[in-house]
């Protein structure tokens, strides 16, 4: 319901926002503030996206949970599809996404109606949420690692029938 509340309002609202913004300061004007925004909204998730996937990849080479910068991440991506979206109401909700205090915000929110029972990276089991890899007694950089070398050896593929006679072999 909430759903479709949203589909049915957002239009509603961004098109009472144009008229009035457009009888306000005019057409062409309120044409290029909202190409203006959806440049530097561009500009901007672009930046945020990308020190967003630097903390994910930093949280996963530590082996600690991701949750947070995928959370990030995910907000990051909406904000930028909110701003490439031509209107004032989305502009405004897409820069919001925008500043890590209301994405902080609203992740705390989230966590009060969402529970993570534990997640899972790679062949460790799994791990509680906050919790470390470590802690169950995956690698750490402590541990000591073997190194070697290797050689991969394919098998002589031999013929499995008597050849037919219309080919050479």
């Amino acid at each position: 319901m909430w759903l479709f509340l949203a589909f049915l309002m957002v239009p509603l609202i961004e098109i009472a926002l144009f008229i009035q913004v457009g009888g306000l300061i005019g057409l062409w004007p309120t044409l290029l503030i909202v190409v203006l925004t959806a440049i530097a909204g561009t500009f901007l998730v672009r930046t945020q996206g990308l020190q967003a996937v630097q903390s994910l990849r930093n949280s996963l080479s530590e082996l600690d949970d991701p949750t947070v910068h995928l959370a990030h991440g995910a907000m990051i991506l909406a904000s930028g599809a909110l701003l490439l979206t031509p209107g004032f109401f989305t502009d405004a909700v897409g820069f919001l996404l925008l500043v890590p205090g209301f994405r902080l915000w609203a992740m705390k929110q989230a966590r009060k109606r969402i529970k993570v029972k534990s997640f899972t990276m790679g062949p460790g089991g799994p791990v509680p949420p906050g919790g470390d890899r470590r802690q169950g007694g995956g690698l750490s950089r402590g541990d000591r690692v073997v190194e070697g070398e290797y050689t991969e050896v394919t098998p002589e593929k031999k013929p499995t029938h008597e050849p037919s006679g219309w080919t050479r072999h």
